[in-house]
């Protein structure tokens, strides 16, 4: 095996330096390994993709479709996109100039961001939150500006937004992740427009990771897009609505000036992402099947939701009301602290039970621990079990 010349090593990115453990996928790997266990852990559904879409891919493949795609998608995926946009949540984009479909929305992030951020610039950016909204941010030499939620039910407040503006008024963009991983929460109707009147006059772009927006259990996703368009880089795509996490099939959209920078550097990254995968993903979004599809399985998510919350809650743990994605934010009991890390490990060796340490996640997560219900009852209602047996026997 070759060994890294030593030198070289001062050649890399000063950036990575800068960078904050994550530690998700280092803790489920870990967890994994323990016999018996019950993981309730990454945001992986359960569920298969649904047959139409995979027709539509094994389709593409026997129709020898596997050529270069436009570097912004097929134009069959990026029309479909703008109907699922138009038909769901009342939005309109040129499939043309207006939409790009990206490797997944991680990559979207990527691209968003790497338009946006010169080196110095601040990205606000709501926490407790996906973590790699921080870690790209700090690749490209920008500075991420935590906002804590935390004492705002996890939710932020345009009183709270207009202060952060006023501390930092040079700020480039915001991120808002709603319904939010790993806090479950998302926004009324009437949250996102007061923190749209707040933005708008502002020259902040927002980044709205909305990948969970077909998983919302009470009323409707409201996309703060519908309010300030004109300075809003929507992000989405199938892997949670679809169960299409390995399809990796995500999308951005957004005015056309903003897009132009975006689609070249999604380009220059990836050229385009695979025919079958954008055939199949089309499917999902334009088709009567897909539809009924993500109904199905929200219905599932939101069966399972409603037997863990209030077991644990029964339990002594303290939960903000998660209405959509398919995560549980539960903070500790009192009497077992704030050392999540610690709780979160006992539980996996002693409990049998994998969940992720809230303190993943930002300022904010400290004693608290990230539950998904992304799998079956039967495991859930086992991981309950277990988990009652565990805190009792503390």
């Amino acid at each position: 095996m070759p060994t890294t010349k030593s030198q070289l090593l001062n050649n890399l990115n000063t950036n990575f330096g800068r960078l904050k453990p994550v530690g998700i996928r280092e803790f489920d790997y870990k967890a994994s390994a323990i016999p018996g266990i019950i993981k309730l852990t990454l945001g992986e559904p359960d569920f298969n993709v649904p047959e139409v879409m995979k027709k539509a891919a094994i389709d593409s493949i026997e129709n020898n479709d596997s050529h270069y795609a436009p570097g912004s998608g097929s134009i069959q995926l990026r029309k479909a996109i703008a109907k699922f946009m138009a038909d769901r949540y009342g939005l309109t984009y040129d499939p043309t100039n207006e939409i790009a479909v990206t490797v997944g929305a991680t990559e979207g992030i990527y691209a968003s961001l790497s338009a946006l951020v010169n080196p110095g610039d601040e990205v606000l950016i709501t926490t407790p939150t996906f973590p790699l909204y921080m870690a790209v941010t700090t690749i490209l030499g920008g500075k991420p500006v935590e906002i804590n939620t935390s004492n705002d039910q996890f939710v932020l407040t345009p009183e709270r937004l207009r202060q952060v503006i006023a501390e930092h008024p040079n700020a480039k963009a915001i991120i808002l992740n709603y319904p939010s991983n790993p806090t479950g929460v998302t926004y009324t109707r009437e949250q996102i427009q007061q923190l749209a009147t707040a933005i708008d006059k502002t020259n902040l772009v927002v980044i709205a990771d909305e990948i969970y927006s077909e998983l919302v259990y009470s009323g409707h996703h409201t996309s703060i897009a519908e309010f300030i368009p004109g300075q809003t880089l929507v992000l989405n795509g199938a892997s949670k609505s679809q169960a299409m996490t390995g399809y990796r099939v995500g999308f951005i959209a957004g005015p056309q000036e903003l897009m132009k920078p975006v689609s070249a550097i999604h380009a220059m990254m990836v050229t385009a992402a695979a025919d079958p995968m954008m055939a199949a993903a089309a499917k999902g979004f334009a088709s009567e099947e897909g539809k009924q599809a993500t109904l199905e399985m929200k219905a599932a998510y939101k069966q399972r939701r409603d037997t863990l919350v209030p077991a644990l809650r029964e339990l002594g743990f303290e939960i903000t009301n998660p209405n959509g994605a398919f995560y549980v934010f539960a903070k500790l009991p009192e009497r077992f602290g704030t050392d999540d890390v610690k709780f979160a490990t006992e539980l996996a060796e002693q409990g049998k039970v994998a969940v992720i340490p809230g303190s993943y996640f930002g300022a904010g997560g400290s004693g608290y621990l990230r539950i998904s219900y992304a799998t079956s009852m039967a495991d859930i209602e086992e991981a309950i079990r277990r988990i009652s047996q565990f805190v009792k026997e503390d």
